[in-house]
């Protein structure tokens, strides 16, 4: 009878073994990749739009070599970066999409949400713009955030096709109509504010995206009012098609 220590050792013990290795390879080099984009905003925070890649390896605490075995060049490390900055838009934007609140909250939360981002990173929002920072699908990430607004904002206002019978063919251009004004005014805001206040900024664009939403419902013979929450209007086909004379927000 042959010994047990002779027998060949279980190749698929072998192999468990390796793929375990392999894993936490892996694991560790997403949190080194996660800590030097942390450290990569940090820089452009601190040095500016123009950081250089030695300032980010110095503030993560490498060399410059070290650092790019973590990313495949320089665009890589930009797209991750781009990506940790798009996922900072959206999650501090959440809140805003909730179709029990009123439009008027909802309008206010979202651009107080991108405007405190803008002022708070403002340097990080160069830094993307100015290097055409791109997604993995070779998008433009300042675009592909406004993209992603714009669907959030087209999904919402669904709603609002589904319980007033509004045409749905409006929604799309509508959306991403108002997220690119909402952008262009507050990216201008941000840099030369002529001594408007963020909450005085806050104020005139919910005033301004309300007064286009309004606009379009009055086209189609509904007055909406913006301090009622939409579930609230999903009362039976008379309340969506009647006209009430509801109230704007004050100037």
């Amino acid at each position: 009878m042959s010994d047990p220590a002779d027998e060949p050792a279980d190749p698929g013990g072998r192999a468990e073994q390796v793929d375990g290795r392999a894993t936490r390879w892996t694991g560790q080099q997403e949190r080194r990749r996660e800590e030097f984009v942390e450290a990569a905003l940090a820089a452009i925070e601190e040095h500016g739009a123009d950081v250089s890649t030695e300032q980010i390896a110095a503030r993560a605490g490498v060399a410059r070599t070290r650092l790019y075995r973590h990313f495949a060049g320089a665009q890589d490390l930009n797209r991750s970066i781009a990506a940790r900055a798009e996922q900072m838009i959206l999650e501090g934007l959440a809140p805003a999409w909730d179709a029990s609140h009123s439009p008027d909250r909802i309008i206010r939360t979202a651009v107080t949400t991108h405007l405190r981002w803008l002022t708070d990173h403002h340097e990080l929002y160069r830094y993307l713009v100015r290097h055409s920072v791109t997604t993995a699908d070779g998008e433009n990430v300042v675009n592909d955030v406004k993209r992603l607004i714009s669907d959030l904002l087209i999904r919402l206002l669904d709603e609002y096709v589904e319980l007033l019978g509004l045409d749905p063919g409006l929604t799309q251009p509508l959306s991403f109509g108002l997220v690119g004004f909402v952008d262009a005014a507050a990216g201008r805001w941000v840099d030369d504010p002529l001594g408007v206040s963020l909450e005085d900024m806050v104020d005139l664009l919910a005033r301004w995206i309300w007064a286009v939403l309004d606009g379009v419902l009055r086209d189609m013979g509904l007055e909406v009012d913006p301090t009622e929450p939409l579930v609230s209007l999903s009362v039976g086909p008379e309340r969506s098609r009647r006209a009430s004379r509801a109230p704007c927000p004050p100037p």
